[in-house]
C-alpha cells in the first residue's frame, strides 16, 4: 500500500499530540495517511503496553488512518544505529510516503529528539540503492520522502510553517483523549505526571488557538523543516 503520507511517533500519542488535526485534515481530503510507533510506550507511569496498544487502535480508527503499526524498540532505551535505521527504512520502503511526519527536533522526553533524528536519518538512507532490505522475503525498492517535517510537541519550538486546521480539532481531541490511561481522568487513583492534569488538556485547544490567531485562522499546528519550503508564487502563502 503505497501511502501519501507516513507519521512516525516515539510512542503512541505522539503523533496524536502533535499533529492529529494535520493527519485527520489529510485523511478528510482523500490522503493515504499511515502510523507508525517506535516504542509501545511500556515505561509511561501510568498503564501498560497491552493498554497503549488497544488505545493506539482506537486513535487510529477516528483519525482515519489506512494504518498502524508498531516496532517495538525499547521505550527509553531505542537508539540511532544501523539495527534501528534498518527497521524504519523497511516501513519507508513498504509504504512509500510522499512525506514523512515526526517527532520535534528537540524536546521534554528524550525519546522525541532521539525518535526526531533516527527517522530523519532512515529517510535519507532509504533512498541509497546500496542498501539492501527485504519484507517477508522479498527484496525492497529504494525509498526517498520528497520531505520530512517535525512536529511542535511539549517545548515551543519557533515553526518554520504551520497547517491551518480549523474544523479538525474535535477529531484530534477525541483521538488523544483514546489515550485514556495517559491523560485527565478526575477520578484515577494513579500517579500525578506532568500530562495527566486538565491544564495539560486544556493547553492542546489553546495552543492550536494561539497559532490560529497568529496566522488568521481558528486553529493552527505547527511543524518545522529540514529544508526550505517553496511555493509556486507568494499568492499560494495565506
Amino acid at each position: 500500500m503505497k501511502l501519501d503520507i507516513l507519521a512516525f511517533g516515539a510512542h503512541p500519542d505522539d503523533v496524536e499530540l502533535g499533529a492529529g488535526a494535520t493527519v485527520a485534515k489529510a485523511v478528510a481530503q482523500g490522503k493515504k495517511v499511515g502510523i507508525v510507533d517506535l516504542t509501545r510506550g511500556e515505561l509511561g507511569t501510568r498503564g501498560t503496553a497491552e493498554t497503549r496498544d488497544q488505545e493506539a487502535a482506537d486513535a487510529a480508527k477516528i483519525l482515519g488512518v489506512a494504518v498502524r503499526e508498531n516496532l517495538a524498540f525499547a521505550d527509553g532505551f531505542f537508539i540511532n544505529d544501523k539495527t534501528h535505521q534498518i527497521e524504519i527504512i523497511k516501513m519507508i520502503r513498504k509504504y512509500q510516503p510522499e512525506i514523512v511526519i515526526c517527532n520535534a527536533v528537540d524536546d521534554r522526553h528524550i525519546d522525541h529528539g532521539k525518535g526526531s533524528k533516527l527517522v530523519s536519518d532512515a529517510c535519507f538512507l532509504s533512498g541509497l540503492l546500496k542498501i539492501e532490505t527485504e519484507l517477508n522475503g522479498e527484496p525492497q525498492a529504494k525509498w526517498r520522502p520528497k520531505t520530512v517535517y517535525h512536529y511542535v510537541q511539549w517545548k515551543n519550538l519557533e515553526p518554520n510553517l504551520v497547517v491551518d486546521v480549523s474544523g479538525y480539532m474535535d477529531v484530534k481531541m477525541a483521538s488523544v483523549k483514546a489515550y485514556k490511561t495517559q491523560f485527565y481522568d478526575p477520578n484515577s487513583k494513579d500517579p500525578v505526571t506532568p500530562i495527566t492534569s486538565k491544564t495539560f488538556i486544556d493547553s492542546i485547544d489553546y495552543r492550536a488557538r494561539d497559532l490560529g490567531r497568529l496566522v488568521g485562522v481558528d486553529h493552527a499546528e505547527a511543524f518545522t523543516v529540514e529544508r526550505y519550503v517553496a511555493v509556486d508564487s507568494l499568492f499560494d502563502l495565506k
